[in-house]
This record gives C-alpha cells, sequence and structure tokens, in this order.
C-alpha cells in the first residue's frame, strides 16, 4: 500500500479498518478522512492521531483508494463534493443498499468495489461480501483484500444483487445473534440465574457453537440433530419453535432485510 487511502466519512466501520490498516503498519499519515461532524473527528484525532478534514479538499489528489462510509441518503452529495480531488482512485464503498451503477455515476469511474461487512469487523470478527465491477483489476482486488483483511473474513460474489442478500444474513445478522441473546438471557433470568449469570451462558453459547459450525465439516443441521435427543430437553425446545414456526418467521424476516436494502438503491440511487 504504497498511496493514500482515503475515507469519506469516519464512523464505526471506517474506525475499525482504519485501526486494522495502522496494525499492519500503515502511517497515520498515510491515512486520509473527510468527516464533517466534529465530534467524530475529535475521536479519530485522539483514537488515531489522525487529522481529519472538515470538507473534502486537494489533498485527496494522492489517494489510491477512497472508502465510502458514509449514509446512503448522503452518498450523492458527498460525491460531488470528492469528484474534482481524486479523478484517478479506486473506489470501495461499505454504504448499504447504492448499486455500484450509481457510484460509478457519482464517481465518474468503473472502477468500484462494493462491500457490505458487519459490526463485528471492529474486534477483527467480521464477515463481508464483496462485488467488483468488470473494470476492477486483480491487483484492485488484492488492494482491497488487504485493507479489509484484518477486519475477518471476505467473500466475493459474482452478481451485484447477491449483495442484498449478503446484507440480510451477515450484514443485519449481528442483530440478529444480540436479538436471540437477549432473549436467552431473558428466559435465564426468569429461571432464576442472575443477569450477569444469563448473559455469560448466552454469550458463550454462540460462541461455541458458532466455533463448532465453523470447525466442523458437517452441516449444521448434522450438528443440531447430535444435540437433540428424542423425548429430551432440546427436542422439546425444538418442538416447540417448530410449533411457533420460528425458523420460517425467522426466513422471512431475513427477506423483509433483503428487500429493504434493494429500496434502498432506488432510493438513494442514481435515478433518486
Amino acid at each position: 500500500m504504497n498511496s493514500k487511502i482515503a475515507f469519506i466519512g469516519g464512523g464505526n466501520m471506517a474506525s475499525a479498518i482504519i485501526g486494522g490498516l495502522l496494525r499492519q503498519g500503515l502511517s497515520a499519515q498515510d491515512i486520509l478522512v473527510v468527516e464533517p461532524f466534529a465530534p467524530t473527528r475529535e475521536r479519530l484525532a485522539r483514537d488515531f492521531g489522525l487529522q481529519p478534514l472538515e470538507q473534502a479538499d486537494a489533498s485527496l489528489a494522492g489517494a489510491g483508494l477512497l472508502v465510502w462510509a458514509v449514509k446512503p441518503q448522503t452518498f450523492r452529495e458527498a460525491a460531488a463534493a470528492v469528484r474534482p480531488h481524486a479523478p484517478d482512485a479506486l473506489h470501495l464503498s461499505v454504504a448499504a443498499g447504492i448499486g455500484s451503477d450509481s457510484i460509478a455515476a457519482w464517481t465518474g469511474t468503473e472502477r468500484v468495489v462494493r462491500c457490505m461487512p458487519n459490526t463485528p469487523a471492529l474486534v477483527g470478527q467480521g464477515m463481508t461480501g464483496l462485488f467488483a465491477r468488470p473494470a476492477v483489476t486483480a491487483a484492485d482486488r488484492a488492494r482491497v483484500e488487504q485493507v479489509l483483511s484484518p477486519t475477518g473474513q471476505l467473500l466475493w460474489v459474482d452478481a451485484e444483487s447477491h449483495l442484498d442478500a449478503v446484507t440480510a444474513l451477515s450484514g443485519s445478522g449481528p442483530a440478529y445473534v444480540f436479538y436471540f441473546i437477549e432473549a436467552m438471557a431473558a428466559a435465564g433470568s426468569q429461571m432464576g440465574l442472575s443477569p450477569a449469570q444469563a448473559l455469560k451462558l448466552a454469550v458463550g453459547t454462540f460462541v461455541g457453537a458458532s466455533e463448532l459450525a465453523r470447525a466442523s465439516d458437517e452441516p449444521p443441521e448434522v450438528l443440531r440433530e447430535r444435540v437433540t435427543s428424542k423425548g429430551g430437553t432440546t427436542y422439546a425446545a425444538l418442538c416447540s419453535m417448530e410449533e411457533s414456526q420460528i425458523k420460517a418467521h425467522f426466513m422471512q424476516a431475513m427477506e423483509k432485510a433483503r428487500l429493504r436494502a434493494q429500496e434502498l438503491g432506488r432510493e438513494f440511487g442514481a435515478d433518486a
């Protein structure tokens, strides 16, 4: 990474990537951030030793990679301010829903990669889906992978539409996990455990089960069946879930998330 990297937006996801870059050995002097929100600029300066810009200026010309970490509704306006200053950069977007057609139109380049990370990236355990437009070279892909690798695992998809499914599954997925942890901890408290005990058991169970699923060559349904003895405690719980159609409702909820990702692209895209 012999040229500067500029972040347009300095929120949590940008901070996760910046932290990884600094751990890789990139100098803070080679990282630019454009962030209009003063408290966020102060946090970036305090945490990483950066000197964030309030608005885009000519200093972006030295950036070989621009990372778009803005809200979908502000992307078009931000791109208009940045475009004159970085005509030759590779563009990496973490903005949910905004299609690469829109990004290419707003930035004036076909070298666009879209990605959908998730919040475990903040602790180096993220899961990120990526899509590259045809103009993105193998070297460009390698650059993106080098930048994102400290945040966790990466998965390239061949069709941009699949990023909406990635958004519904892994992008929004941590919230689903936290939701179930909440429910399990609440149930544990109702059954007489202290809140701290119940939360520790719930979090530890998710961590352990996830690691087992990752380490195993067997599908999750087989792992589930191995925990489930007919007539036992797990069987009773799973029968109750099936009677309540929790799996079907959960899959329906994820489809709602996918459709919302599509809506965001239509709502804030190039033709909006």
